[in-house]
């Protein structure tokens, strides 16, 4: 199933330090064809390198990783 990403949510630590070996999460708010929400932690920096923005269209393989719809 694919989804569109409506919005991705940063984690906001003001001026606290990330624990050593802290993997940043953002929310993602997902929606598919027929309507239906749902929200889903993925690792910041694999959004980026994926260029997944807010508008993309995404899907899910079976081991739940995240890839762009070209």
């Amino acid at each position: 199933m694919k989804y569109i990403v409506k919005q991705i949510m940063e984690s906001d630590y003001g001026c606290e330090e990330r624990p050593e070996g802290y993997i940043a999460m953002d929310k993602v708010i997902l929606r598919d064809g027929d309507g239906q929400e749902i929200s889903m932690e993925i690792p910041d920096k694999e959004l980026y390198e994926k260029d997944i923005n807010e508008g993309d269209w995404v899907y899910f393989d079976v081991n739940n990783q995240v890839f762009k719809e070209k």
